[in-house]
């Protein structure tokens, strides 16, 4: 109350912004974001101090493509941002090139992307950045401006996404963070790493509120010596294979309780890529004489390097699903697209499990999305963090369901596709059954929906007591701890109970 009063509570707001271990009290380290931007001065880090560059080591030049959010596909766009103030998008509107179009960073930099030895294996997945979020332990404050300081391998990655823009958060406020790799190829010298990261940018300073934007993910490769002293390729972007890939959220108010507005779009390029391979930032002859790296003509010296040959690689999709599967273990069950899931379900004569939601199921956009959305406290990590991921559910999706997970955009596209009357039936009928944020839906083959569920329906029954639920809704099993898994579980055994006339005929 009396820092309220002597601040008042916009500039409560930004102290405690600031006051990370909320103690009421500025460290130096708490205050220094603040006076690098009053001094314009920023100190140099231990790391930079204890990375300073080896005379023979090599450096990589990487240089950053960006083209800003087409503010269009914003849903707010629809009605003309009415109600948004102007300043609230400003980080956002402002935001249309890369803070660093190009940058020269140390090879050695990139050890971080090495495996530990216990990881050597391909597709085994290794964590770069552990997630240390999960639905016990809730989420990050978004009341911040300021990343924290990077540590350890977090160092190489803050560095890699300051290309962008100089507030890259390398830890999301939600669950699964960090990041994670994989080993794609072998060779006798050499590694090509795949590579996910979940991380998010603050847009905004004081004294504009918080503007979070989260793309879907980042993902990528690097070939390098298994060493770290060469790196041949690297390259990191934001897929932009979906008609979504950013969610984004802002605050309306000084505190954590403000309202906040939550939207998605579509970002068409965020990318990193090596100019080429990593090159000797100093070049000695055969006697170990520094030369020239330029030849008498004044050209730059062209160094030829070694084709590698690959013992053993995996395809790109295979690690990519390693990875998937890693963030997110739900995906154990295999999601197919819309339209190959319900060939597929032809095919083996099996029902279709599909997810229909407005922001993706398998990036960090649907946690946010569904819990800013859902009127209870974290439900939206709860269908896919307890749900999705147990046990029984997975067995029996796998036994008896072809799964899938649909944007409603892509089906509205699809309905009004006239070039395929099935696919655009099949749009039609889950669309007819869908309501905000998400609807999971049982159906035939043929498109039939025999079942379905909304998961503010799901997740408010599931927190009742079993003796407050109707049991004509749905009854809950005792051998189930969880009333989610259990009310799931029902879910899907009375969608294969009321398909049997179908099928049997």
């Amino acid at each position: 109350e009396l820092a309220l009063k002597s601040l008042g509570s916009e500039g409560l707001f930004l102290f405690s912004s600031l006051d990370t271990n909320n103690d009421l009290y500025l460290s130096p380290e708490e205050f220094k974001p603040i006076a690098e931007k009053l001094t314009g001065v920023a100190p140099i880090s231990e790391f930079e101090e204890e990375e300073t560059p080896d005379p023979s080591g090599e450096t990589l030049s990487v240089v950053a493509k960006f083209q800003p959010l087409v503010m269009e596909t914003m849903t707010k766009s629809k009605d003309g941002f009415l109600g948004i103030s102007h300043v609230a998008l400003s980080g956002l509107r402002n935001w249309t090139a890369p803070a660093a179009p190009m940058s020269v960073m140390l090879a050695r930099q990139f050890k971080a992307f090495l495996p530990p030895k216990n990881k050597v294996d391909l597709g085994d997945p290794w964590w770069i950045i552990p997630s240390e979020l999960n639905i016990f332990t809730g989420y990050l404050s978004n009341n911040r401006f300021y990343p924290p300081p990077p540590k350890g391998k977090e160092i190489i990655i803050h560095r890699l996404l300051s290309m962008f823009h100089p507030r890259p958060f390398v830890k999301t406020r939600f669950a699964p963070q960090g990041a994670v790799a994989c080993i794609q190829a072998i060779s006798t010298f050499y590694y090509t790493i795949a590579f996910r990261i979940h991380a998010e940018f603050q847009l905004n300073e004081p004294p504009d509120f918080p503007f979070w934007f989260s793309p879907g993910q980042f993902t990528g490769h690097i070939i390098l010596s298994k060493d770290s002293s060469h790196v041949r390729e690297f390259k990191l972007f934001v897929p932009n294979n979906r008609s979504l890939n950013v969610d984004m959220e802002w605050l309306y108010g000084a505190s954590e309780s403000s309202n906040m507005e939550v939207d998605i779009g579509y970002l068409p390029q965020m990318e990193l890529e090596s100019t080429g391979p990593s090159i000797p930032s100093v070049i000695h002859d055969e006697n170990g004489n520094v030369i020239d790296s330029r030849d008498p003509s004044g050209e730059p010296i062209q160094f030829v390097f070694e084709e590698i040959t690959w013992q053993q690689e995996i395809p790109w999709e295979e690690a990519a699903q390693k990875l998937e599967v890693a963030m997110y273990p739900f995906k154990k069950v295999s999601y197919l697209p819309f339209t190959q899931a319900f060939e597929r379900a032809k095919a083996e004569k099996k029902l279709v499990h599909s997810i229909l939601l407005w922001g993706a199921l398998d990036d960090q956009k649907h946690n946010k999305l569904l819990s800013a959305s859902l009127p209870m406290p974290g439900s939206g990590r709860t269908l896919r963090e307890t749900v999705l991921e147990s046990s029984p559910i997975l067995a029996l999706l796998n036994e008896s369901f072809i799964s899938s997970w649909s944007l409603v955009k892509e089906l509205e596209e699809l309905q009004t596709n006239r070039e395929n009357e099935f696919y655009s039936k099949l749009a039609d009928l889950h669309l007819e059954k869908y309501n905000f944020p998400v609807e999971m839906i049982i159906c035939l083959p043929n498109g039939t929906v025999v079942h379905h569920i909304n998961a503010n329906y799901f997740l408010d029954i599931t927190s009742m007591k079993p003796e407050d639920v109707e049991s004509s809704i749905f009854s809950f099993s005792t051998n189930f701890e969880d009333p989610s898994t259990a009310t799931y579980l029902q879910f899907l055994k009375e969608g294969l109970q009321r398909a049997k006339p179908y099928l049997q005929s």
